[in-house]
């Protein structure tokens, strides 16, 4: 493979994708300027623009939903479906053809994250991809639309790739992002975590200032809010011979909300406000309204100077212009429903609330049930600090929702009436809501050719298999499954470790199956280490299946095994059931369906 003239960072966003890239530095005087690509897409039907987001929606149109040749791009005029800007616009008047929160689908354990369910509840004439291969349907563009403007000679694939998810994404959903990764013919990847990303974005903005602004004993809170989820993480400056170094200490769970839920809210306002004026909207209007108020957020948020926002919706029938209804939404109306509704001020101990659940449910993406972002930090926080010492000294927000004053001021305002001391937080300066997390991909890169400060981080999560102790039946009772810590919180991309002090037998000639569970709340188990089941903040991940065969007919043979364990370079984990006869050795692959059943 040819050698990579540049380090790109994607940030493959829930609701906004963006590009940013460098040039590989020669040495260590060589000064890179990161730079953000502008994405070529669809915005309008036949009409290519370009920007420094990439929409992450994609419209499967039906077979008069759009113009012949209305899908064409520069490099593909045989395409039959859209990415960007065109997407989410046309999706939203053909909702059931519109593919929506990918990577919020690609970590949900409930469903078939590698068969065809998107758009999902769409009619079955619909044609529908997995959410593995719509996620390589976006990065397939994004490989595209650099190929197509940076030549074949810097083509994306031969270049160094620093792709972003979630902190809280777990092994799972970390191994089907590398899986969608390859489909679209990126194998030169290596993952990140998105707060991180931010944080190393600030860092890339301070340049050489960034040690007279944090100190030995600051702890960071990265505070992500963006259109489709909320991502906690915490980072710690500590001192190691002499030298300031930062480790990631602590991470939050994969929450669905944030800009969209807003959205929503705010659309039921104006619904009530037109209602009371004698117009009720139909599921078409209010489609079109919360993209109306999506903008009028922006536009307010952005320009302080605003207090009112028109917003035009239009009428139903024939009659679309002569039934068009006005109304406006107000700064007031803004910040009384985002702050109460999803900022509200609370008690430390605040737990989300958990709401009486309906018995039946319709199966779909795992929307929080409490909108209160402040609600979840408490509870993060709450985890996550013993005490006053142990509370964010600096907060870092990120996100397009955080873009407002008014909002990180709220959260300020939350986390400083926490503290018994009430010691003051400061917040560390932004410039680029939007484009931090793909930026500070890019950093990363550079950081890893020596050209800036790396973050210790590792795994986000301890992992355990369950094992079944061998214990006699009993009549009325389960057998206690027990959980065994096969990797710890923390551990190091590119180490590994074997478990040899405990005897284990492996079925060959017939499917085996694991159980493989999580939790990041405890930080101290080690390798090797058993749990008891009546822990409650450990939970099942999914189940991993294999059928694991001998160069001989071994059918219902059980021999000894160890375990290995491996945290790949690009950030997956890896285990392996090792022979204690011959070190023949089974890799343990995660089964993404097993769950379903």
């Amino acid at each position: 493979m040819d050698d990579p003239k540049y380090i790109v960072g994607i940030d493959l966003g829930t609701t906004n994708s963006v590009i940013a890239y460098c040039p590989i530095p020669k040495d260590s005087t060589d000064l890179s300027e990161i730079k953000i690509f502008k994405i070529p897409q669809l915005v309008e039907a036949g009409s290519i623009g370009r920007s420094d987001t990439l929409p992450s929606f994609i419209f499967h149109p039906g077979e008069n939903d759009v113009p012949d040749g209305a899908l064409e791009l520069p490099w593909d005029n045989n395409i039959n479906y859209a990415v960007g800007e065109f997407a989410r616009n046309r999706g939203v008047e053909i909702p059931n053809r519109l593919i929506a929160s990918t990577k919020s689908w690609l970590c949900h354990t409930g469903v078939d994250r590698n068969g065809p369910i998107l758009p999902w509840d769409s009619p079955d004439e619909t044609s529908k991809k997995s959410p593995v291969q719509a996620t390589a349907d976006i990065l397939t563009h994004i490989r595209n639309a650099w190929n197509h403007e940076m030549g074949n000679d810097a083509a994306l694939e031969k270049q160094e790739i620093f792709l972003t998810v979630p902190a809280s994404f777990d092994a799972v959903a970390r191994d089907l992002t590398v899986k969608a990764s390859e489909l679209a013919g990126l194998e030169r990847i290596t993952l990140l975590e998105e707060p991180q990303a931010a944080f190393y974005a600030w860092l890339e903005q301070q340049g050489e200032e960034w040690r007279k602004n944090i100190s030995v004993g600051d702890r960071i809170l990265v505070c992500d809010v963006g259109g489709g989820t909320t991502d906690f993480s915490l980072i710690q400056s500590s001192e190691i011979a002499g030298e300031l170094t930062l480790e990631r200490i602590a991470v939050g769970d994969h929450l669905l909300v944030g800009g969209d839920n807003m959205d929503v809210a705010l659309a039921h306002v104006l619904a009530q406000k037109v209602s009371e004026e004698g117009h009720k909207l139909n599921p078409w209007q209010m489609r079109g309204l919360w993209q109306s108020c999506r903008k009028a957020k922006e536009e307010l948020y952005s320009n302080p100077k605003k207090r009112t926002y028109p917003i035009t919706i239009l009428g139903r029938g024939s009659s679309l212009i002569g039934g068009t209804i006005e109304s406006r939404l107000t700064k007031e109306e803004l910040n009384n429903n985002i702050s109460e509704g999803f900022f509200p001020l609370c008690d430390k101990d605040t737990e989300p609330v958990q709401y009486k659940r309906v018995g039946m449910k319709k199966m779909g993406l795992e929307y929080t049930s409490d909108p209160a972002i402040t609600h979840h930090l408490a509870k993060f926080l709450k985890h996550h600090t013993q005490d006053d010492a142990h509370y964010p000294t600096a907060v870092l927000f990120n996100g397009g929702v955080m873009k407002s004053t008014a909002m990180r001021k709220r959260t300020l305002q939350a986390i400083s009436a926490w503290q018994e001391s009430r010691l003051s937080i400061r917040e560390l300066t932004n410039h680029n809501f939007d484009l931090a997390v793909a930026t500070g991909a890019a950093y990363y890169g550079m950081a890893r050719h020596g050209k800036g400060i790396r973050i210790r981080a590792g795994l986000n999560k301890t992992y355990y298999i369950g094992i079944e102790p061998s214990l006699p039946a009993v009549p009325g009772m389960s057998i206690p499954v027990k959980y065994l810590c096969v990797a710890p919180f923390g551990m190091e991309e590119g180490s590994g470790g074997e478990i040899t002090d405990q005897n284990f037998g492996l079925i060959l000639g017939e499917t085996v199956k694991f159980d493989l569970y999580a939790s990041n709340i405890r930080k101290q188990d080690q390798m090797g280490f058993f749990v008891e089941t009546e822990e409650d903040d450990i939970t099942l991940v999914s189940s991993m299946e294999t059928q694991l065969e001998k160069d001989n007919d071994s059918s219902g043979t059980m021999i000894p095994i160890r375990l290995q364990v491996s945290v790949t370079e690009i950030g997956t984990l890896e285990l392996w059931c090792v022979s204690n006869e011959n070190d023949q050795k089974w890799k343990l692959e995660f089964n993404v369906r097993e769950l379903n059943n």
